[in-house]
């Protein structure tokens, strides 16, 4: 072969393998294609080493549900094989209050979830399971409840994440209320050495009983809270709470944003937030002031917000998840639902804001005509994030997609 040929060969391969990687990158993926397996309740995390970890529920047909989790495969752009967790047998899978995994420096891995607990004080009640493997998941210790007080009837909607020290840290929403105003009390404890979760306490009231929390250690090992407060007894607004002692105390809760929205029910569709250079960054779904998912950040550690301003105003958005892009960019996911020719579905939606909230691009990432909701989302490089969500209504599978971003924000932004 001469020169002119070989260099045609070369170039005609390179455009094949970039066109294929490209056609890889933009598909979605399900987690597993077994027919007769339900796959639900994706959270993203990394191991101690940096490797990105996906956990979910499996429930096979006649089979109790249990909680597995797989490694992301950088080269391959996949995720490999499930494992499963045999102490989670049982677990209950919710969108809203899905099972979560912590990876500790020391090697220690923390499986956390929930199952259902019906009482006749608490019909839809639930408890938080967790169960530790000390042997990089070769085995891992018998299912552990949470909460050891017998008046503990009702725990549910926690979050989990790793302290500076080392430790875990967990907050959770609990019918242990120290007050007679409807709610529920918002719980934190942390992880000990090999001794799991201890030492828990009520670090606020009046919490709304059905939203997700969110828990989130600043890159100044301050510690925040995210949750939404039922205020006056008949608001229900996203509100923040923080510790700057390593949680020793917690700060009074302040309102993100006053939407004033007034509600006797519960949404089930918490707020998310994250931190950059800039400062704090928050999404949340509320239908006071405007339905929809809205946007507001915080320069200075929670003391005060910026205004808040619309994600999707889709009076349907909802479950919104967010994450930072090289301590710049806010990447922000949601679910909402669509409709085409008469056909109404469920898609998920992804908006590119600037290190400062300014948008820079809005778009859906998921497939037409298809059931996606309580999508996930984990930064993966300067250029890549990894959006995973359930799919499908008759049989749901755990889908994943890896989505580009412009190296540079485009000249016609939408400023806040």
């Amino acid at each position: 072969m001469n020169n002119k040929l070989f260099l045609i060969f070369v170039m005609t391969l390179f455009s094949l393998q970039k066109s294929n990687s490209q056609t890889m990158s933009n598909s979605v993926i399900p987690i597993t294609t077994a027919t007769g397996t339900i796959t639900t309740c994706p959270f993203i995390t990394s191991d101690a080493n940096g490797k990105v970890v996906m956990s979910f529920g499996k429930e096979i047909k006649g089979e109790t549900a249990i909680l597995c989790y797989a490694f992301f495969d950088e080269k391959l752009k996949i995720f490999g094989q499930p494992i499963e967790i045999p102490s989670s047998k049982g677990v209950e899978l919710h969108g809203e209050n899905a099972p979560k995994m912590l990876f500790k420096p020391n090697g220690e891995i923390i499986a956390v979830w929930g199952i259902d607990n019906p009482t006749p004080k608490k019909k839809y009640g639930g408890l938080i399971q967790y169960s530790q493997s000390f042997d990089e998941g070769k085995s891992w210790t018998p299912a552990t409840q949470l909460v050891k007080d017998t008046a503990g009837i009702d725990q549910r909607y926690f979050d989990i994440d790793l302290l500076p020290n080392g430790e875990a840290a967990i907050i959770w929403l609990d019918n242990r209320s120290k007050t007679d105003l409807q709610g529920s009390s918002l719980y934190y404890a942390e992880t000990r050495g090999k001794n799991g979760f201890q030492n828990e306490k009520s670090i606020g009231e009046t919490t709304c009983q059905c939203c997700r929390t969110d828990l989130y250690i600043g890159k100044n090992g301050v510690i925040y809270t995210a949750y939404r407060d039922i205020i006056n007894d008949e608001i229900r607004d996203m509100v923040l709470s923080y510790s700057s002692d390593n949680g020793k105390t917690f700060s009074e809760p302040k309102r993100i944003s006053p939407d004033d929205w007034k509600i006797n029910g519960c949404p089930h569709t918490g707020p998310t937030m994250t931190q950059n250079k800039e400062g704090l960054h928050f999404a949340w779904f509320t239908m006071g002031g405007g339905a929809g998912v809205f946007y507001a950040n915080s320069a200075d550690n929670g003391n005060t917000f910026s205004k808040r301003n619309s994600v999707s105003d889709n009076p349907s958005a909802k479950h919104p998840q967010i994450t930072v892009v090289n301590d710049k960019d806010v990447v922000i996911v949601w679910d909402e639902t669509a409709e085409i020719e008469g056909n109404y579905f469920n898609r998920i939606g992804l908006q590119r804001r600037a290190k400062n909230g300014e948008i820079v691009t809005t778009s859906f990432v998921s497939e037409d005509n298809v059931m996606a909701t309580f999508p996930i989302i984990k930064t993966l490089n300067d250029s890549e994030v990894l959006v995973a969500w359930s799919q499908g209504s008759k049989e749901e599978k755990v889908c994943y997609k890896i989505v580009r971003l412009e190296k540079e924000p485009k000249s016609n932004t939408t400023k806040l």
